[in-house]
Formats: C-alpha cells, sequence, structure tokens
C-alpha cells in the first residue's frame, strides 16, 4: 500500500514540475481561445484583426519618431510560446511597440515572441527583393535565450585499468560529445 502511495507521490510531483516548466509566460497570455498561432494562417487572413502570437528571431528595429518597428524571421512556436530553432524560417513579419524600444535589448539574432493585434500588411525590402509584411500591433513580447550545455562521452574505464589517484585525468584516447542547446 505504501509503495503505491510513493508511486503516485512521484506521479503528480513530477506532472506539476512538466506543466510548470512548459507553461506559457504570463505576458503571452491571452484571454482569446481563437488567437493564432500559425504564421501560414496569420499570413493568408492578415487583413484581419486578429489577435496574434508568433515568434522568431529579431532580424531589425527601427526607431520612428512615436514607435519602434521590429522587423522578425518568423519560426515556429510551441505551446509555451518558445521560438522552435531546430525548424527552417517560415517568412517574415513586423511588429510596432507604441514609444521607444531600446534596440541594444532587441537586438538583431535574439528569439522573441510577440502578441497583438494583425494590422494588415506592409510592402517593403528585404535586400533588394520587395516583400509583403503581415504587421502586427505589439501588445506585449517576450525574449528568450539559448542555453548550451555539452555532454561529453569519456573512453570507458573498464578499457584501461586505473593504476593511480588521478586516473580519469589521463587521456586515454578520442573523447567525443556533443552540444545540446534549449530555448529559455
Amino acid at each position: 500500500m505504501n509503495t503505491r502511495i510513493v508511486r503516485f507521490a512521484t506521479v503528480f510531483i513530477s506532472s506539476i514540475f512538466l506543466i510548470a516548466c512548459s507553461s506559457l509566460p504570463e505576458d503571452l497570455k491571452s484571454d482569446n481561445p481563437n488567437i493564432v498561432t500559425d504564421y501560414a494562417a496569420w499570413q493568408q487572413s492578415a487583413n484581419s484583426s486578429d489577435e496574434v502570437r508568433v515568434g522568431g528571431v529579431i532580424a531589425k528595429v527601427t526607431n520612428l519618431e512615436n514607435r519602434t518597428r521590429i522587423e522578425v524571421v518568423n519560426l515556429p512556436i510551441s505551446s509555451s510560446g518558445k521560438p522552435d530553432i531546430k525548424q527552417e524560417p517560415k517568412g517574415r513579419f513586423v511588429g510596432y511597440v507604441d514609444g521607444f524600444a531600446d534596440p541594444v535589448t532587441l537586438s538583431e539574432g535574439r528569439l522573441i515572441t510577440l502578441l497583438g493585434k494583425a494590422d494588415g500588411t506592409e510592402k517593403n525590402k528585404v535586400g533588394e527583393f520587395d516583400y509583403d509584411f503581415p504587421v502586427m500591433a505589439i501588445s506585449n513580447y517576450h525574449l528568450w535565450r539559448i542555453e548550451e550545455r555539452v555532454i561529453v562521452h569519456d573512453t570507458p574505464t573498464h578499457l584501461y585499468p586505473c593504476r593511480g589517484l588521478y586516473c580519469r585525468d589521463i587521456n586515454y584516447g578520442n573523447r567525443s560529445g556533443r552540444v545540446i542547446q534549449e530555448v529559455k
């Protein structure tokens, strides 16, 4: 009977932990059950006034007189709002924030998720190419960071007997490993 309780408690606590780790940040939450989170769907209906939550990589930030223009290379987002860095970009869009937004904070290459209202389209250029950008009036945004960790695969120690106090410091062969990137 005690093992059932322990097992239930373990599953319950693990579930709570997983839910907390994958929840949407407060600044990206919306009461709208019909919020558009798919770039292609938003691009098709860009002239409506739907509420939109999309994200990607900041390509350009321009401070205008009364607002700031943020150009973003779209990446699909997860249910927690995080841009998926393993996916290919799906296009570009533009968002406008009222007032001044510091271009150092919103620097090129940062990951961002935006929440706002669709606001038509805008013709502009990407390099020399004419491009129709879907536009949003941004009500809020969330910046993300990429954390990297390295997993190193050591040579198995059972192949080489340990003959001293510091046997792990001896490199008996090649090491291999991999870098794992996570959006946080």
